[in-house]
């Protein structure tokens, strides 16, 4: 029971995703066609939101739960790694109707086909693991 705090966190998340039907397949499908703002308000806002939040750790100094201190570390400058990863994940999220966080909620809602979805991300991140050191960086 440690880690309560992250059981919490990632329920009052499933339904913030619920409630503002980020976790719809009809929302999603809207965005995709560009026929509604409500996806892209949703994923502006948590961008911005990210900014600012991060932003305020590094002024702070804040820590974790635990008291660890948070770090930020640089990424690799790459135009493949981004082109492909992002068309990849796009074309994974148009056609499973659901990106990461939504999968999970829909999950947890009860929607067991989802299962489905859940297993293939799995199972794709898995052999990324397998194969990142063999692709382009």
């Amino acid at each position: 029971m440690k880690n309560i705090q992250y059981i919490i966190i990632g329920i009052f998340f499933g339904v913030i995703m619920l409630k503002s039907e980020a976790a719809s397949w009809f929302r999603i499908y809207e965005m995709f066609q560009f026929k509604a703002f409500h996806m892209y308000g949703i994923i502006g806002s948590a961008l911005v939101l990210g900014v600012i939040f991060v932003q305020l750790i590094k002024l702070y100094e804040i820590k974790t739960f635990n008291g660890e201190q948070i770090t930020f570390l640089d990424k690799s400058k790459s135009v493949s790694r981004y082109l492909f990863g992002g068309i990849i994940f796009g074309l994974g999220w148009a056609l499973a109707g659901a990106c990461p966080g939504p999968m999970f909620t829909l999950l947890g809602a009860g929607f067991f086909p989802i299962i489905i979805v859940v297993s293939g991300a799995l199972l794709g991140t898995w052999l990324y693991g397998l194969l990142k050191n063999k692709l382009p960086h």
